[in-house]
């Protein structure tokens, strides 16, 4: 009868769903997220019940919970709330329409043992290694460049007021005295200060000349990515306060998988200690020189920064799919 629910009316609709393409579809059928469950298990170990409480949540359902999160940039009340409203959520999740489906406190405390335990580390390099099998190796080279996440409390214009012994003590990486717990967990103390410089237009013709690029203070964290130039996928990452200096991170950025001989990185990636290490690993360094500091830069390294610009702008492409695209922020306070 026309207008009467039937039996099979939700799977219908999961296999027009199918049918459409969906991106969580082609996501699902791409990754097999089971791959993952030994490392999960390890870091999320099962509770005794024999005091009873809610029986806990299946580890792999979970991670696919905090993917759905991370590329809908989702809090974790609306993960909640989409995961019972939508029907590719919840196929997405491993979750039936009887069964139960993580509520918001659920999610926080999942991502949070998952940090405690180093397991994201793990999971990351699982997910390379499936990456391997289906084919794409590392090669043609690899890239590395970094961007800054803002704080939390700057993008919620929430920023809290500090006099300046405040934060002269928090420099120094101590707690100031007269604050409560509650105080403390408020501010952010391991995001630091940077400045990110820029290029400026040039200025007209006939006017006078204006200083060659722009100073912004930041604060937040540095998220520092390791890409292979063949396919652009991340191979490597380091999260750090936006104040930690690049150069000293690129051994831990670059890949010894990668087939390609070439790395390519900024300019904060160019000191004596930076240059050796990539002669050390076998790697032809393919770093952007620096504009000499009161005159024009000479056409010969011009043109070679050019050509090393070209290469190295693949990786603007993966920080503009997480800023833009999946809307990369800060959630909370603190490393």
């Amino acid at each position: 009868m026309a207008g009467q629910a039937r039996l099979f009316d939700a799977e219908e609709r999961l296999r027009w769903l199918s049918a459409s393409g969906g991106p969580l579809e082609r996501l699902r059928a791409v990754v097999d997220f089971e791959a993952f469950r030994a490392e999960l298990e390890a870091a999320l170990p099962r509770a005794d019940r024999s005091r009873g409480g809610r029986p806990p949540y299946d580890a792999a359902p979970m991670v696919r919970v905090l993917v759905l999160q991370a590329l809908g940039t989702l809090s974790d009340e609306q993960t909640e709330y989409q995961l019972r409203d939508r029907l590719s959520f919840m196929r997405f999740a491993g979750l039936a329409l009887h069964e139960a489906v993580p509520d918001a406190k659920a999610v926080w405390p999942c991502r949070g043992r998952l940090t405690r335990a180093g397991a994201l580390a793990r999971l990351f390099a699982r997910f390379d290694a499936v990456l391997a099998e289906r084919g794409f190796l590392a090669m043609g080279g690899q890239i590395v460049d970094a961007t800054v996440v803002g704080l939390a409390a700057k993008r919620t214009n929430r920023r809290p007021r500090l006099t300046e012994e405040e934060k002269a003590t928090l420099r120094e990486g101590g707690t100031p005295e007269g604050w409560s717990q509650a105080r403390t967990r408020q501010i952010d103390r391991e995001g630091h200060r940077t400045i990110e410089r820029g290029r400026k237009a040039g200025p007209p013709e006939g006017a006078p000349r204006q200083a060659a690029g722009s100073a912004v203070p930041v604060s937040g964290y540095k998220n520092r990515r390791g890409i292979d130039r063949g396919h652009g996928f991340i191979r490597r990452f380091v999260v750090a306060d936006a104040a930690r200096h690049g150069g000293g991170q690129l051994g831990a950025v670059l890949d010894p998988a990668n087939t390609g001989g070439g790395a390519w990185a900024d300019t904060a990636c160019r000191s004596t200690a930076s240059r050796e290490l990539p002669d050390r690993r076998g790697l032809r360094p393919e770093f952007r020189r620096a504009t000499p500091r009161g005159r024009p830069m000479p056409a010969p390294i011009a043109r070679g920064n050019a050509t090393r610009a070209r290469v190295r702008s693949l990786v603007e492409h993966v920080f503009a799919a997480e800023k833009r695209r999946m809307g990369l922020v800060a959630r909370c306070i603190g490393l």
